[in-house]
């Protein structure tokens, strides 16, 4: 869930119902939002000046994805207190949420039975794809790579070029200035996993091939909103499309095809994982507008022993990070032509649903300095996807990569991801599993 839920609160000069206040906070640290929404209306109503009441009233709100309702309180506390450490982020982002949630049921409301396609008849997308992406950071300090990162991705640059889109998800904010609230600077240097990759190294990331990039995951906030729209800025200069914040969505277009690309994660801030039903609406909106949909989430439990993709939903220290199986199925259903997983920092096992593929985990792919690559965190890969017109998955190619050093991304001779993936698929997905071949090569399941 949101980290600063609880982290965020404070006691305000504006005297409050000290019951109804308490009662609120109880009931958000349960995350009882309908109880916590009662009490704290009750206090506002009580105490109209109460700026933490209001603010905690939006948190309430929030609980419940009840954006409207949410804006309004924090434009509150905006109101009574302008200087207020937080309001000017929380409630851009939930203004953000507003926007995709207004988008979301117009463009569900506005599509056509039916979408006849322009593009040629032969018209086809060859799409590359790799997990996550982190250059190197420089919080905390002395953590970037030789040659300041210029050769980071020379050897696997042919990789990412060879197709007509390629698609990677950007670990962290590429930015400089900002400041972190995610990390106590009363604790140790390097205790805390915050990144900021030097808005110079977005370049490197135009020259190795990559057209369009993931901004939903748990590193994208690290260092606020000025880190988040420098980001989108950084890309947008280089040519770089980009998903991730509420209401933004890739548009691109290959040999007539127009392609739209929507990313997801267990977040608010993003479009959330969690949230199938206003998933579905997205997707519903985007397929009557565009000929192929890729859908991107970052999502499901991390580290060496998240290899399985479960049955249900999955946590991560006590965080739903989404029922990944429900929901890839869910937009796939709405329209989603592939969908793309990263979040376990494993590889994870693919499947055909529906004509579709859809891969779990494309893992770690380029993380330098920060991350654990031992054993399977160190494997990678680049995912080829063949489309044709109406999105049906024509086959594909998995070239295997490993990370060397700190963390710099090679072709692996030896194959590891390919047999990892074979054996994942096999054991998670019986009778849907995507064939790999020992070249790498994919085929939807027999029959």
């Amino acid at each position: 869930m949101f980290v600063p839920l609880l982290a965020c609160l404070f006691v305000s000069s504006a005297l409050a119902e000290p019951d109804l206040l308490a009662q609120g906070r109880e009931a958000l640290r349960v995350k009882d939002g309908p109880t916590a929404a009662l009490a704290l209306q009750q206090c506002v109503t009580a105490q109209p000046d109460a700026v933490d009441c209001w603010w905690e009233l939006g948190w309430a709100h929030w609980l419940q994805r009840d954006w409207p309702a949410v804006v309004q309180a924090w434009s509150q506390v905006k109101a009574l207190d302008p200087g207020h450490a937080e309001v000017r982020d929380y409630l851009s982002r939930a203004k953000d949420n507003l926007a995709m949630q207004q988008l979301a049921v117009a463009g569900a409301q506005a599509a056509p039975s039916s979408f006849q396609s322009s593009a040629p008849a032969d018209a086809s997308l060859r799409l590359r794809a790799v997990g996550d992406v982190m250059l190197g950071t420089d919080f905390p300090a002395g953590v970037l790579p030789p040659d300041d990162g210029a050769t980071m991705l020379v050897a696997v640059q042919d990789l990412l070029r060879d197709a007509d889109l390629t698609f990677a998800n950007l670990e962290g904010p590429v930015c400089d200035g900002g400041q972190t609230r995610k990390c106590d600077p009363t604790k140790p240097p390097g205790s805390c996993y915050a990144f900021r990759s030097p808005a110079r190294y977005g370049a490197y990331l135009e020259q190795a091939g990559v057209d369009v990039v993931s901004t939903a995951n748990n590193h994208s906030g690290d260092f606020g909103d000025f880190c988040r729209d420098q980001t989108q800025a950084n890309m947008d200069a280089l040519g770089i499309a980009h998903s991730g914040r509420p209401g933004d969505v890739a548009v691109l277009e290959h040999a007539g095809l127009d392609i739209a690309l929507i990313a997801f994660h267990a977040s608010a801030a993003t479009h959330d994982v969690r949230d199938i039903p206003t998933a579905q609406n997205l997707v519903r909106g985007l397929a009557a507008q565009h000929d192929l949909v890729v859908v991107s989430f970052h999502g499901g439990a991390e580290g060496a022993k998240a290899l399985h993709v479960p049955h249900g939903s999955e946590t991560y220290y006590s965080e739903d990070r989404g029922d990944l199986r429900a929901f890839s199925h869910a937009v796939v259903d709405a329209g989603a032509d592939l969908v793309l997983g990263h979040g376990p920092h494993v590889l994870r096992g693919m499947e055909v649903y529906q004509g579709r593929l859809i891969a779990y985990s494309l893992g770690n792919f380029a993380t330098y300095g920060r991350f654990n690559l031992s054993g399977n965190l160190g494997i990678g890969a680049v995912l080829e996807v063949n489309l044709d017109r109406q999105g049906r998955f024509q086959g594909g190619k998995l070239f295997a990569t490993r990370q060397e050093g700190e963390g710099v991304p090679v072709p692996d001779p030896t194959g590891a991801a390919i047999d990892l993936v074979r054996q994942l698929s096999a054991q998670d997905f019986p009778g849907t599993a995507v064939r790999v071949a020992q070249d790498g090569s994919l085929a939807g399941p027999e029959g």
